[in-house]
């Protein structure tokens, strides 16, 4: 799939439509690239995805790692409820939340802002359960000595358990770095004009109504696929290992 992404970036429109398929284009299009950059703004595009990205993942880190480490650890009156209802969220669609989030968004005054598009992402109920997972298969020692030692709940949390839960950590920042920089349909409705918009948006642009430029949005996907590209095969084994070590098998 992603040779031919690169072999429909460097065709012209006509050979991707031709019939039949031609694979190897009969003379490579590189201005592809360069007709990118100039119908949309990608770089301004870009650096939204990165604001957006960067902003989820860091977010996620915090709140699910210290919502993961309070369901595993910490006791108290209906922990296995709210766990439960924070599950179930897991199985209702994303879809159902779109209006309310929508109505939310626009009431806060952050529709064609990346503080709207980034705001229902904050938190995570499968990186909660991905959290809470790594944290419940440490030893009970471990905090019992810290407490031995005169550290405080919050101590034993960060300066403790959260260095030793670094895989899954890794494993939450991967799949919500992946989820935030391809995320479509949320942008799609926050933001309506072009320089506001994430990459994922913008590349959608190219695809009209009665005619789509597939070229110019295979061009636009390989460019911003390459970074992605480059950070989930430089940390491939970060992941499966958190994922490993917090229980999950696929």
């Amino acid at each position: 799939p992603f040779v031919w992404q690169v072999l429909m970036s460097l065709s012209t429109n006509a050979e991707i439509q031709a019939v039949p398929p031609q694979f190897l284009p009969a003379s490579p299009q590189w201005g592809n690239y360069a007709e990118v950059l100039a119908r949309i703004p990608f770089l301004s595009q870009f650096w939204t995805s990165f604001l957006i990205t960067a902003l989820r993942t860091g977010a996620q880190l915090i709140l699910c790692s210290m919502a993961g480490y309070a369901f595993a650890r910490m006791q108290f009156k209906g922990r296995n409820v709210l766990f439960g209802l924070l599950l179930a969220i897991l199985m209702i669609p994303s879809q159902a939340f779109l209006i309310t989030q929508y109505q939310i968004v626009k009431g806060l005054n952050l529709l064609e802002t990346p503080w709207g598009i980034v705001l229902p992402g904050l938190f995570s109920a499968f990186g909660t359960f991905l959290m809470r997972q790594a944290f419940m298969s440490l030893p009970k020692e471990l905090e019992e000595a810290a407490r031995l030692d005169g550290c405080n709940p919050w101590q034993v949390f960060w300066k403790v358990m959260f260095p030793l839960v670094k895989p899954s950590l890794f494993a939450v920042a991967i799949t919500t770095v992946l989820w935030s920089w391809n995320d479509l349909l949320w942008p799609l409705i926050v933001t309506t004009r072009e320089s506001n918009m994430p990459l994922s948006a913008g590349i959608a642009t190219f695809a009209g109504q009665h005619t789509s430029d597939w070229n110019l949005m295979m061009a636009a996907s390989a460019m911003a696929m390459a970074p992605i590209f480059v950070l989930f095969f430089s940390m491939q084994r970060k992941v499966i290992e958190g994922l490993a070590t917090s229980g999950l098998k696929g």
